[in-house]
């Protein structure tokens, strides 16, 4: 199996809360470089050396980075993808952290921007759904065909958090409903609530690239910007967002991470209809029992709960 080797390059301040976030998308196995930690290992340890290599000493110099591993598959970069979602919100909110950049291994940004595409193939999802990547080619049978080309924008389909949002818009989504999708990235949760039969769709995201990524997915499917709205903006900060997206929507989607749904919560719940529906995923498992308590405290009452490869979904009115 090859891997994918990246680096994120943050201050003394951001080491923790970084891992931390990387931890919250299931990614394990961190590598931390600090030149603070070094110095002070030196400093204790003086007894076992009379010289330390300048190299070393050079290398480390205002060194504050985390390393970790990805499959070099489909699934690794998609979850490339949600930690580039991920830093973009930590960056803008706190600039102590530092550049926050994410870096490829002996790797061109050129060639692994492309490399995905060799593992996204058309995938079958629930009953009805079918998403087919742009550049293939695939029958759809009596499934509902949704075109997609994300980019490095989270959303394809592959990770089991958007695998269960779709499952569940299978199940609710009725003609002539309103869907509002905190998050959107690619757009593929509202433009399949928009093809199953939703009659129109507000998504927003932290990242602005994703505004012109959800609109030229939706296009690819026909659907144009009378019925679909995409902004750039923090759902929970930004007052001209509050006022463009409104409220009452018969269906609020969030496949963000567990902090994101937790401080989402109050908000989700004025943003829906009284009988209308917050559908969550991005939930790692051992976080679920924490989000279910804050989701049930902001007075949504949880009416499913689904699993997938470690991976939580909270369908609440």
């Amino acid at each position: 199996m090859k891997w994918l080797e990246l680096h994120i390059d943050t201050t003394p301040a951001g080491l923790e809360p970084i891992s931390e976030l990387l931890r919250d998308q299931g990614i394990e196995g961190l590598v931390i470089e600090d030149e603070g930690e070094f110095n002070t290992f030196l400093e204790q340890n003086r007894q076992y050396w009379d010289y330390v290599d300048e190299s070393l000493t050079q290398e480390m110099a205002g060194k504050s980075r985390i390393t970790f591993y990805l499959e070099d598959s489909n699934a690794g970069y998609t979850s490339l993808a949600a930690v580039r979602i991920a830093l973009s919100a930590v960056k803008r909110d706190h600039p102590e952290y530092g550049s926050l950049i994410l870096s490829l291994e002996n790797v061109e940004d050129a060639d692994w921007e492309n490399n995905w595409k060799a593992f996204y193939k058309p995938m079958e999802i629930g009953d009805r759904l079918i998403v087919i990547p742009d550049w293939e080619e695939a029958e759809a049978g009596d499934r509902v065909a949704l075109r997609l080309n994300p980019g490095l924008i989270f959303g394809t389909g592959s990770h089991a958090t958007t695998r269960l949002c779709l499952q569940a818009l299978e199940r609710i989504v009725t003609p002539g409903m309103s869907v509002l999708d905190l998050g959107c990235g690619s757009g593929i949760l509202s433009i399949a609530a928009l093809l199953l039969g939703a009659d129109r769709a507000y998504g927003c995201d932290i990242d602005d690239k994703a505004v012109d990524v959800a609109y030229e997915n939706a296009a690819l499917n026909g659907i144009g910007k009378d019925r679909y709205t995409v902004r750039a903006g923090d759902v929970l900060s930004d007052t001209g967002l509050q006022r463009d997206m409104r409220a009452g929507y018969d269906v609020v989607v969030a496949n963000i991470v567990s902090d994101v749904i937790i401080g989402l919560a109050p908000t989700a719940r004025e943003l829906k209809k009284a009988e209308g529906y917050f559908l969550c995923s991005g939930i790692i498992d051992d976080r679920a029992e924490e989000v279910r308590q804050k989701l049930e405290a902001a007075g949504l009452t949880i009416l499913e709960t689904h699993s997938s490869e470690g991976w939580f979904s909270y369908l609440c009115r």
